[in-house]
């Protein structure tokens, strides 16, 4: 079904089709309009958009489900595009990369490829073509199945099982030693085909000591701009929950040297030449980064462009958007990231437990705090949350701006203590809402993960 909203078209406008994004995260919208880009928004499944609803920028809706019907939301795409052209399609959900680059592969339209985009997504893939590239890589082993688990126990214990095609935590798990890795493989299997609805296969990799860092960039034309580094905790599993991420990250010169140099390999070991990146990776011994992962768009559904923008000053998600109208001028400027004008951070409010919320306590007071831009709540009183493996999403977003990175630590220390979730017992009665049903992920801010 096409909604089209006459009057609001400007044809002399760029259009994107823009697909799985939701309007309660407002960043790539706002983006857009300050770039003079229209969009035509393909909303997710579950979510019901109304015309007074609509950002700005958007002026078009066009419902495809490209998960449950690939074949058919490509076709009605291609015949969209035939009616009324538009100069490309994006997405900052993770597991949509490899539809949308095959759908602008398909009407000749800029993108990387769904090759490209399928290698970069799964972790197999991924892990072997930097490996191949020379590139710091952990031992690591595929398995195509739940009774190969015996492949992995020659590997370097503790070692982290992950789903070859997953997102944020879900089914992430470190085992401690080979007589867990069998349990862990099952357990993961088993919450993968429940969550996912299939299993492509899973990956087993020798756990990184050491912290976690994710990296914005932003690729044209083969060339690549590392745009800011920041911090993402030191999580040490068993199932990783995300907590913090802070920019830019407060490191030695030549470490900093060495992340843009390994992630700038890594965008020509997967054959990332064109659109925004967001890496994540751990510094092995604190001091060596190995990649965990890099996907081919915005991170955090547009958490990223909230954070790239609030340390460089730098629209990330405009200039992202224009590569992908085919409307960026000019190669990208090289070397160091760009000196920070302030700090960005965002505090993924944790679970601290599982059971039916009761309360959430010390958010409502942040919305008046003037450090705070944003808070996008996900979790609400009523909600369950199911313990890990399975993973229920993040409460809530806490996004904020500092004039540098000890003021950001310290206001993160402060919610740390301020802010709580309170459960009304441990367990499921079958009572209330299922969190699941309509929590907004952060599709990827993760390391085993959004971002």
């Amino acid at each position: 079904m096409t909604t089209h909203h006459p009057g609001r078209a400007r044809p002399t406008r760029p259009t994107l089709v823009l697909v799985y994004q939701r309007t309660s995260l407002p960043w790539v919208f706002e983006s857009a309009e300050r770039a003079g880009i229209d969009l035509v928004l393909v909303p997710r499944p579950d979510e019901a958009v109304s015309r007074d609803g609509l950002p700005p920028a958007v002026v078009d809706v066009l419902r495809l489900d490209v998960e449950a019907d690939p074949a058919g939301a490509l076709d009605a795409l291609r015949r969209r595009y035939e009616e009324r052209p538009f100069q490309g399609v994006v997405t900052l959900y993770d597991p949509a990369v490899p539809f949308v680059a095959e759908a602008a592969e398909r009407l000749g339209l800029p993108g990387i490829g769904r090759e490209v985009a399928l290698g970069a997504q799964d972790k197999r893939v991924m892990r072997e073509r930097l490996a191949a590239a020379g590139l710091n890589v952990p031992g690591f082993v595929r398995l195509d199945h739940p009774d190969d688990w015996e492949k992995a126990a020659r590997l370097a214990f503790p070692v982290v099982v992950k789903p070859a095609h997953g997102f944020s935590s879900l089914g992430v798990t470190k085992a401690e030693s080979p007589r867990d890795l069998k349990h862990v493989v099952d357990e993961v299997w088993r919450t993968c085909a429940s969550k996912l609805g299939r299993v492509d296969g899973l990956v087993v990799e020798e756990y990184l000591d050491g912290p976690e860092f994710a990296v914005e960039s932003l690729a044209h034309g083969g060339d690549v701009r590392i745009l800011t580094i920041g911090y993402k905790g030191d999580p040490q599993g068993p199932h990783f929950e995300e907590g913090v991420y802070r920019a830019p990250a407060a490191l030695p010169a030549d470490v900093e040297e060495d992340i843009r140099r390994e992630v700038t390999a890594a965008h020509r070991a997967l054959g990332i030449t064109d659109g925004p990146t967001h890496t994540e990776l751990r510094l092995r011994g604190g001091v060596t980064p190995y990649l965990l992962e890099m996907g081919a768009r915005i991170g955090g559904s547009g958490v990223s462009q909230y954070i790239a923008s609030g340390v460089t000053g730098i629209d990330f998600a405009a200039q992202a958007l224009r590569i992908a109208a085919g409307t960026s001028a000019g190669p990208l400027a090289s070397g160091p990231p760009p000196e920070p004008v302030g700090a960005a951070a965002n505090y993924i409010v944790p679970c601290g437990g599982s059971g039916r919320i009761s309360a959430i306590h010390g958010l409502a007071e942040l919305r008046d705090d003037p450090r705070v831009d944003h808070v996008v709540q996900m979790l609400f009183p009523g909600d369950v949350v199911r313990p890990y493996p399975d993973f229920t999403g993040y409460p809530a977003f806490v996004l904020s701006r500092h004039a540098d990175i000890a003021e950001a630590e310290e206001f993160h220390r402060f919610l740390e203590r301020s802010v709580r979730i309170e459960f009304t017992d441990e367990r499921d009665d079958g009572q209330g809402t299922d969190a699941t049903a309509r929590t907004d992920r952060a599709d990827g801010t993760g390391h085993g993960g959004p971002e």
